[in-house]
């Protein structure tokens, strides 16, 4: 797949050579450098790069002035030049002083892993608010490198490390970005007010919010098309999805929710695209349910789903009551099946099962169900008993005199939010 240029009419193919350093530290801290790479393979494809080889090299510590050390950068020119590749894409994050220097010795277009995600966000972001967080989770990662910008800020031909901001704005001098920085952030803060305000309306409303998290490409905009016949892209790649999509979801009894999906997560996600998208991500943290979507046919299942929940407990969402969705099990063979933890709160399914998203929506059901009360409600009092159809599942409805009587079925964490206007119309 080629990618358009920002300059001319040309269509360029980047060809890249994928680099991986594994240091000490990166095996301290528990990281899978072949998951890493792995991916970073994927993320190189959804980018349009074509994948010439990989290259890996074992050292204690990343050398301060060519990351891999020179003998390695040798290899990386031989290999280059073998097989005409034009792009070296580093596993981990460079510094800019060591893009400058690998630029210099190699004449290739050096790319971390940290802009190629950037690049992908750049690509996939449709709303305002999308495309505000992407360009300034771009310009805070250029920033500080801007030293070791050059060739790649004068490079002609696009491809990777050229979208977004654009060359131009790349150009400009430290003031003017932090000044555009600066500006981005008080866009945001708006658009976080608005996001905010929706927020506040849903509550009033009563609303039960069911959030959509998983690693990227676990099926996740899938399964809320299928669910809820939300028009939203899919596609068998990552971050194909990248604004937040929320839809109406009716549940067994008539009970309706509002099911969101939310970006996709992976190992090592740059830092400032989380500080950039905090406000996005924090939808989780409203959400009275957690459908964690599991790709179940990944052979890095266990790892990805210990991404998700430290990326859950980095939001404050740990706590918040969860289902485990492992999908795509038309995709496992027998034994990867068998593998699967089994009970309450996982479930097998695959989100082009019609069965299988009928279990889901009565499992939320269940999940979301509490304690039976009863309610006497005055017949001129609408604005209560629209209350309880919102916030609660009504089981039955019986008159008498000039009340209306309710037994509904309601969890301890909606009575907490709503009691104050609930509790003098409970029927002892």
């Amino acid at each position: 797949m080629a990618i358009t240029t920002h300059d001319t009419e040309t269509d360029v193919q980047d060809r890249a050579i994928l680099v991986s350093l594994v240091t000490d530290k990166i095996k301290r801290t528990g990281i899978d450098p072949e998951l890493s790479l792995q991916e970073l393979v994927q993320l190189a494809e959804t980018a349009g790069v074509e994948v010439l080889d990989v290259l890996r090299q074992n050292k204690e510590t990343p050398d301060s002035r060519w990351f891999i050390g020179k003998g390695k950068v040798e290899e990386l020119r031989m290999a280059a030049d073998a097989l005409g590749a034009n792009t070296a894409i580093f596993d981990q994050e460079l510094s800019g002083a060591q893009v400058r220097n690998l630029e210099e010795a190699l004449d290739l277009k050096i790319i971390d892993r940290t802009q190629l995600i950037l690049d992908i966000f750049a690509g996939r972001a449709k709303t305002r608010e999308g495309i505000i967080q992407v360009e300034l989770a771009q310009l805070s990662y250029l920033l500080p490198r801007l030293a070791g910008q050059g060739k790649n800020l004068s490079r002609l031909g696009g491809g990777i490390g050229t979208r977004g901001p654009g060359e131009s704005k790349l150009e400009t001098d430290r003031r003017h970005i932090r000044d555009r920085i600066t500006e981005l952030k008080r866009q945001l803060d708006e658009v976080v007010k608005t996001r905010e305000l929706h927020r506040e309306r849903r509550r009033k409303a009563g609303a039960v919010q069911v959030a959509l998290v998983g690693y990227t490409n676990a099926g996740k905009s899938t399964l809320l098309k299928q669910l809820t016949d939300a028009d939203v892209y899919i596609e068998n790649q990552l971050f194909a999805t990248l604004d937040p999509t929320s839809r109406v979801l009716e549940l067994a009894g008539g009970k309706e929710v509002v099911l969101t999906d939310t970006v996709g997560f992976i190992q090592n996600l740059p830092h400032d695209l989380v500080a950039s998208f905090r406000a996005t991500l924090e939808e989780v943290n409203e959400a009275n349910l957690v459908l964690h979507v599991v790709d179940a046919s990944s052979p890095m299942r266990e790892e990805q789903m210990e991404v998700v929940q430290t990326i859950l407990q980095d939001l404050g969402a740990a706590s918040t009551p969860q289902i485990v969705l492992f999908n795509k099990i038309d995709l496992c063979q027998p034994e990867q099946l068998e593998m699967l933890p089994t009970g309450t709160g996982y479930l097998k399914i695959s989100a082009f099962n019609p069965e299988d998203l009928t279990r889901i929506t009565e499992m939320i059901a269940d999940e979301l169900a509490g304690d039976t009360l009863n309610f006497r409600i005055p017949g001129d009092r609408g604005d209560i008993s629209s209350l309880l159809y919102r916030v609660g599942e009504v089981l039955e409805t019986t008159y008498d005199e000039n009340d209306v009587l309710y037994n509904v079925r309601l969890n301890k964490e909606d009575y907490d939010k709503w009691g104050y206007m609930l509790a003098d119309f409970v029927d002892q």
